[in-house]
């Protein structure tokens, strides 16, 4: 790193903040946009900078929207009755690639964790019973994560929706205790959403 003049060091350390990048990954990918056109560099700039400016998120699900509503939200193909409830974005993308799912999200941005002072009001729960109200939906599907916060958002959930009329399914298991949907392959996320179960 002495090597390097000041401006590059700083430029290595930033990008070195991104997820799953080291030092040498860094390192390369500085070297890249360094000696890439002005142009492609200016134009990766520009699209960060926009997704920071004008991103926003869906006023009912809470996915990610350039407008009121996301893709999926606005999309009339989908099945209104069914609302899948998600911890994250990447777990709302890794369900969506399966092509399994065609109903609505609800993207709770978060998952209950008392240590952590993450209570109901962190997250999107309450707004999670008011589209119950509001909208014609039959079927919630708990797609937490299988660890102790992802389980004890599910009971909770349950815990709201226990006097609805509405069906509460839990998504099936091949997704081992502890794991991430958004690092499990498809095929297994498929078979989880197929093989929900009624969540008591």
């Amino acid at each position: 790193m002495k090597a390097y003049p000041t401006i590059v060091k700083d430029l290595i350390e930033k990008i070195k903040r991104l997820p799953g990048l080291g030092g040498k990954s860094a390192e390369r990918l500085t070297l890249y946009l360094i000696n890439a056109p002005a142009y492609e560099a200016e134009s990766l700039a520009e699209a960060i900078i926009k997704v920071k400016r004008e991103l926003t998120l869906c006023q009912r699900c809470f996915h990610l929207a350039e407008g009121d509503l996301c893709t999926i939200c606005s999309d009339p193909s989908r099945n209104k009755e069914e609302i899948c409830v998600v911890e994250t974005v990447s777990d709302l993308i890794a369900i969506e690639q399966t092509g399994i799912f065609k109903g609505l999200y609800h993207v709770l941005h978060g998952a209950l964790n008392p240590i952590e002072n993450v209570g109901p009001d962190e997250i999107h729960l309450r707004e999670l019973v008011e589209r119950v109200h509001r909208e014609p939906v039959r079927e919630v599907i708990i797609a937490t994560n299988p660890s102790a916060q992802g389980e004890v958002t599910a009971h909770y959930i349950l815990k709201l929706l226990q006097n609805e009329k509405v069906k509460v399914t839990r998504i099936g298991f091949g997704i081992p205790m502890g794991g991430d949907i958004k690092y499990v392959d498809k095929m297994t996320i498929s078979q989880a959403i197929l093989g929900r179960r009624p969540f008591e």
